[in-house]
């Protein structure tokens, strides 16, 4: 507390900093065992992909829906 207010905010700064970096750590480490999960459960059949056309007419689908929704009101 006794170094100037310049030099308080640096540091307060760069330990900010430095906790972002482990929180991009642990961020990273947990999509990496995610995206593992979700390749295991592709290859192993527990899931099934959409084709894209099909998500992209229930997208389209869906926006025309709100849309109609909003001209109604």
């Amino acid at each position: 507390m006794n170094l100037p207010p310049s030099v308080r905010k640096d540091v307060a700064l760069r330990l900010l900093e430095s906790l972002e970096v482990a929180d991009d750590d642990a961020v990273h480490e947990a999509w990496t065992v995610e995206i593992g999960s979700r390749i295991d459960d592709f290859f192993s059949g527990k899931i099934q992909t959409i084709p894209h056309a099909e998500v992209m007419a229930k997208l389209a689908e869906d926006r025309a829906a709100r849309h109609a929704t909003r001209q109604q009101t």
